[in-house]
Parts: C-alpha cells; sequence; structure tokens
C-alpha cells in the first residue's frame, strides 16, 4: 500500500442508522444564502475587528489597515485554492479531504494536525474577549466569560443546523450594525488623512511617536491572516451544502469579499478617527466610540459585539465538529474514538464531536491569549502553504476534467502562495514556531507507529458521492 491510495467515494445514507462498515453522510440542507450566513459568522468580522484588530493597533498603529490589506490579497489567492479543491472534494474533511485526495495521504494527515490546532485554538482566542464588551453591564474575569461562552456554543452547536444559520444570521446584522456605526463615527471625526496609513507610525505613550517598519508588518502576517481566516469554513459545509460543485466557490469568494469590506473599512475609520496616535495605539475601540459619541452608543456597540463574539462561538464549534466527525469516519483514530466522533444526534449533528471541541475549548480560556493567537497564526500560514501545494495536483489523472470551479492564473498563484507563505513562517513568533512544530513532529510519529502500518483500515479518507455531478 502507498500513502497514496485513493479515497473511498461512498453514496452514504443521510444522518441516521446505517448499515455495519458505510461511512455515514451528512444532510445536504442549505444554500448559498445560509452557507454565506454561516460562514461569514465564522470569519466572524466584528469579533475580528474588535478582539483580534486591537492587537495589531497596538504593535503596528496606523500601518494596521496596510496589513490587513496585504493578508487580504493573500487570501484571495488562498480562496481561489480553497474554491477548486472544494468542488473537486466535496467533504466534511475540508483540507485535509482536499489534501488527502490530491498530494497524499501522510500530507493530508499534516493539513489536518494543522486545521485541529487552528480549529481547537480560534474559538477560546475570540470567546476571551467577551469580558471587555460587557464592562459596560458587568464586570466578570476574561477566562470565566470566554469559557462561558465556549459552553453556550458547545449547546447551541448540538442543535439542527438549519436553525442555526437564521441564529447567526440574526447575530451577524447587529455584527454589522456595530461595525458601520463604528465606521460612520470614525470618518465623521477624522483627524488625519487617508495617506496615514500607508506610513507606519504609533505613540509610545508619553505623547510621542515611532515608526513602524516593514519587519514588523511581517512578523503580524500571522494575526492580520488570522483576521479573515473563516472564510474556509465553507468547505468544511461542503457535505451539506446543496449543489456543491457550484455553491462552494460561491460561498467562499462571496464571504471573503464581504468579510474584507466589513473589517478593512471600520478599521480605516478608526486609523482616521482616533483623536491622537496614544489612543490608536491603545486600540480601545469602546472608549474610542464613547469619545465620537455619547455613553449610551458605547454600550450598545460594546454589547453588539459581545453578541457576535457568543455568534462566532456558535459557528465556529458547528465547524470544528465536522472536522472531528470526518476524522472519525475516516478512521484516523482507535476504533472506540471513531465511533464516538462519528455519532449523530437526531438533529443530524455530530453531538460528541461537538462536546469535544466546546469543552476543552472551554479550557483553553485559561492558557495566555497571546501564545494561542501566535500560535493560530503559525498553523493557520501552514495550512495555507499545504493547500497550495495541493493545488498544484488538481489537474492531473481522473481531476483533470472533473466538473468543478477553476481557479484563473492555475499554477501560477499556488507557487506565487507557496513562495510568499514559506518565507512568512520565517518570520512569525519564535515560540509559537516551536509549539506547532512539536505539535507537528508528536503528529508525525503517531502516523509511522500508528496509521501507516494500518493503511487498510485507518486513515481512510471518504469522499461522499455527489449527487449532483
Amino acid at each position: 500500500m502507498t500513502d497514496t491510495l485513493p479515497p473511498q467515494v461512498v453514496a452514504a445514507p443521510e444522518a441516521g442508522p446505517t448499515t455495519a462498515g458505510t461511512p455515514k453522510k451528512l444532510t445536504r440542507s442549505i444554500g448559498v444564502v445560509g452557507g454565506t450566513l454561516l460562514t461569514l459568522s465564522c470569519v466572524t468580522p466584528a469579533s475580528s475587528l474588535f478582539v483580534l484588530v486591537p492587537g495589531l493597533f497596538q504593535s503596528l498603529g496606523t500601518a494596521t489597515a496596510m496589513s490587513i490589506a496585504i493578508g487580504s490579497v493573500l487570501c484571495i489567492a488562498v480562496a481561489f485554492c480553497y474554491s477548486e479543491l472544494g468542488t473537486l472534494i466535496p467533504s466534511a474533511g475540508g483540507e485535509y479531504a482536499m489534501v488527502g485526495t490530491l498530494a497524499g495521504r501522510f500530507s493530508g494527515w499534516l493539513v489536518f494536525i494543522q486545521s485541529l490546532i487552528v480549529v481547537m485554538i480560534v474559538p477560546s482566542v475570540i470567546a476571551i474577549g467577551t469580558a471587555d464588551y460587557l464592562a459596560p453591564i458587568m464586570h466578570v474575569d476574561a477566562k470565566w466569560a470566554g469559557a462561558a461562552v465556549m459552553l453556550a456554543a458547545t449547546v447551541a452547536g448540538l442543535l439542527d443546523l438549519r436553525a442555526n444559520a437564521w441564529i447567526t444570521g440574526v447575530f451577524l446584522v447587529l455584527e454589522v450594525i456595530a461595525a458601520g456605526v463604528v465606521s460612520v463615527l470614525g470618518f465623521s471625526h477624522s483627524e488625519r488623512g487617508v495617506g496615514s496609513m500607508l506610513h507606519g507610525v504609533m505613540g509610545d505613550g508619553a505623547g510621542g511617536t515611532s515608526a513602524v517598519g516593514f519587519g514588523a508588518i511581517l512578523a503580524a502576517m500571522g494575526t492580520a491572516l488570522f483576521v479573515t481566516q473563516g472564510f474556509s469554513t465553507a468547505i468544511y459545509l461542503s457535505e451539506e451544502l446543496e449543489n456543491p460543485r457550484r455553491n462552494v466557490a460561491r460561498t467562499v469568494l462571496w464571504t471573503l469579499a464581504l468579510s474584507v469590506v466589513v473589517i478593512l473599512v471600520p478599521v480605516a475609520a478608526i486609523t482616521m478617527g482616533a483623536p491622537d496616535l496614544d489612543a490608536l495605539t491603545g486600540g480601545d475601540v469602546s472608549a474610542l466610540v464613547a469619545g465620537w459619541s455619547n455613553s449610551a452608543v458605547g454600550t450598545f456597540i460594546s454589547l453588539c459585539i459581545a453578541l457576535a463574539i457568543i455568534n462566532a462561538g456558535i459557528v465556529m464549534v458547528i465547524q470544528n465538529s465536522r472536522v472531528l466527525f470526518a476524522s472519525g469516519r475516516d478512521k484516523a483514530w482507535p476504533e472506540p474514538v471513531n465511533r464516538a466522533f462519528g455519532t449523530l444526534n437526531r438533529h443530524g449533528a455530530p453531538w460528541v464531536s461537538t462536546l469535544a471541541v466546546g469543552i476543552p475549548g472551554a479550557v483553553l480560556c485559561f492558557v495566555p491569549n497571546g501564545l494561542l493567537t501566535n500560535i493560530t497564526g503559525v498553523a493557520v500560514a501552514a495550512l495555507y502553504l499545504l493547500v497550495a501545494v495541493a493545488a498544484l495536483f488538481s489537474r492531473r489523472g481522473a481531476h483533470k476534467h472533473a466538473p468543478a470551479w477553476r481557479q484563473p492564473l492555475w499554477p501560477v498563484l499556488p507557487v506565487l502562495l507557496i513562495v510568499v507563505l514559506g518565507y512568512l513562517l520565517t518570520q512569525l513568533d519564535v515560540t509559537a514556531l516551536v509549539w506547532t512544530g512539536g505539535i507537528t513532529v508528536v503528529a508525525s510519529l503517531y502516523w509511522l507507529l500508528y496509521l501507516r502500518p494500518r493503511q487498510d483500515e485507518r486513515w481512510v479518507i471518504t469522499v461522499p458521492e455527489d449527487a449532483d455531478a
């Protein structure tokens, strides 16, 4: 047996009882609108804007918008790769199913590990920010507030997917309103021009300023990529999207475009409207909003952001549980664990996988947030790089003429992505690189000692048959 065995293509029954040995298949129940709402909610424009971006303001000052813009350009090329591979391999396994099918099972395993790092950490990073925006009505410890959000999101993740699409859609409206209000207030109180975003300057806390070099922008690029990372959720939902050959690409590209607008416009407004560079570098968006308007508006925006974070938690738990569900179906673990991860409840949700994501996520809220953010930045960059590598194999053999959305400028864009992301990885936080590298080494040993000797029965990547193909 080799590491590039073809995947199992199964016409499996939908959620419910299955015959012994037949992989289960999730129910196709959402279209482009529902998928885009869920995916855009996972990008969590408001929570990324108000939880992650303040950290960028603290390290990059007026160069924050430029760093996000650079990251967004890279993400366009990444989204093209995701769209093509996602329509070729519409599986709840997401990146690992795509890469494992096209570039070999060991490559798929490495991708699974990077995605597992991301899916286990990201919800906690976002949830910890809840306490800051609940401050106008209550004071609560950030770690405990984050843990509470994760547990509430876990309960919601056990419900029907269609119901969650509507819940997250309502919350998403509040997110967009909050971002819109911040944009209007920031632009209407402009203190500096658009050109200020092209020259990185930040306050030093004593009324002075300091320049931001290109090296600092590169070092923060992992977080900049992280800000819009959630567009990949469409790939995890591809097994539940109607007509995935068409709708996966639409969902990915629409989500990226909308999320960039919802995030980048308020960032520009905040940069231009901050009363001074010290206030901008401080990254306290609630204080800026209150200063531009009044405390009532500041409280409203803060509560909208808190709801956005809860919304993010719900969608991320939904997405991430599908990854574990698929790994159990593809027999990545000892059999009792595989059976548990593949168990569906009466709503068609993988309930054990949902608990396996939500409960550890609550525990991770008590780990230092800066370390979690840096590790996630490294894992996201590595994940995108491996997806770009797989994109180079998307037009060979049986996949060459398969019905799928095809990216423009192939193979130039994947090659450029590999070069750029490979270089970026060398510029990221050393401690985060060590942690991520250590986890990857342990996972590789698991592959060599357990999975590879059992290739007939372990890590058999499943690609459900698509009736629309």
